[in-house]
């Protein structure tokens, strides 16, 4: 399997008083990672808008191993890890590396989304088209 990476500065304003990435800010960082993957694969997102459909997250897991702090060298790193009949899934390692680090990288989160294709006028559950369907069974 092929691995699309993303890199991601964290922002002043993706900081708890903890000190630390929000929680929340890890699935922004999953859909950007996600778009990313399609974009790598020639799947244009306002394309398969365009054709009558989309896709929604329908389950969500998040493990935190360690902190992300502000500024840290981060990439998230995305990988198709099942294609069904309407639904795939991505699995995401999110990769710090930080003055505590040595430089050196470390498993930060891992996460993984489970999307479902629906058509964007009944919003009810649709078969992947058959061109997203090669191109993440070919990662």
């Amino acid at each position: 399997m092929r691995v699309t990476s993303l890199k991601v500065v964290p922002r002043y304003a993706e900081i708890d008083q903890q000190g630390v990435v929000f929680n929340g800010h890890y699935l922004t960082w999953f859909d950007e990672a996600c778009t990313a993957l399609l974009d790598e694969v020639s799947v244009s997102y306002p394309e398969l808008i365009s054709s009558g459909v989309d896709f929604q997250v329908v389950h969500s897991e998040i493990d935190f191993l360690a902190s992300v702090r502000w500024r840290d060298d981060v990439r998230v790193d995305a990988v198709c890890d099942h294609v069904g009949i309407t639904s795939f899934a991505i699995a995401f390692t999110v990769l710090r590396s930080a003055p505590d680090t040595d430089g050196i990288e470390q498993v930060a989160v891992r996460g993984r989304n489970v999307y479902v294709v629906v058509s964007t006028d009944t919003w009810v559950k649709r078969p992947l088209p058959e061109r997203l369907r090669e191109a993440l069974e070919a990662r």
